[in-house]
Formats: structure tokens, sequence, C-alpha cells
């Protein structure tokens, strides 16, 4: 196995909440644990390709000014709710679903806005105050980064 995707697991590793991983490669495997005491782990059955992985509550998204975008030449006068983790961005609960949130939408602190999918986990974000949807950032789909700005609320 490549020591690149064992580095890279590592790093997911550290950027969430999992206490441990185990990859198979063909005949190789590697498992990286938090625990190297031996503290118990007991694994969550994957779903199977077309049911819907179980919600879970992702950290708290942090905000912050959208600097990214002011750079670009885009200023917006609201807040940005940023990616609490490395994962993949979609806008609604299951393809060709409604979206969570559109350009416009009125949220309340609470409501899901988005879904971060990092290792099979479905992350529900939340709005972390009331407002109004003055931008989405990510295309649906598109990989993010951690504390990339996703969404702007004014």
């Amino acid at each position: 196995m490549d020591i690149r995707k064992v580095k890279k697991l590592i790093e997911l590793l550290e950027e969430s909440n999992i206490s441990e991983i185990e990859i198979q490669e063909g005949e190789e495997s590697v498992r990286i644990s938090r625990h190297p005491n031996g503290a118990s782990w007991q694994p969550q059955p994957m779903p199977q390709y077309g049911q819907q992985a179980p919600f879970q509550q992702a950290p708290a998204a942090s905000i912050a000014p959208v600097a990214d975008a002011e750079q670009q030449g885009t200023s917006y006068r609201g807040e940005a709710i940023n990616s609490p983790m490395v994962g993949t961005f979609y806008r609604s609960p299951a393809p060709g679903s409604k979206s969570f949130v559109e350009v416009g939408d009125t949220v309340k602190q609470g409501d899901t806005v988005c879904i971060v999918e990092a290792m099979k986990m479905m992350n529900q974000i939340e709005a972390d105050r009331d407002g109004v949807i003055e931008a989405i950032l990510v295309e649906d789909g598109e990989p993010v980064e951690f504390d990339q700005p996703m969404i702007v609320i004014a």
C-alpha cells in the first residue's frame, strides 16, 4: 500500500471523530487507531449501494467572513458556514430530491442547510443562526476542504 495513502488516512482520522479505521486493498491491509492501548471498537455496518447512510450531526461548523469570495472580486455582507471537515458537499438529502436551501431562502438556527459526506458518513450541517441564504459557494457533489466556506447567511 502506498505510504501517501496511509498518511492521508491518518490525516482524515485526525480531522474526524472516528477512533479507528481499517482498509484492505487486495491482500494488503492497514488498521489505524487512536486508542493504541486496545480500547474496544464496535464496527458500524456499512450501507449497501442504493441505501442512504445514516445522518450524523457534524461538529459545529465555523463561521467567518467570506475572504475567499472577496479575493475573487465578489463580496457578501453575510457570514459563511465553513466545512467542519474534509468531504463531499451535497445540497440535498438524496440524488434527485429537493435541495435543503436555495439562494434567498430564510433559515432558522438549527435548520439543515447541506450535507458533508466524509468516509461514508453523511453529516448534516445546520445553520448556526437565523438569516437569509445569500450565496451557495460550492457545487453539489464537489469536494470541500476543512474550513472552506460553503454557504453564506446574511
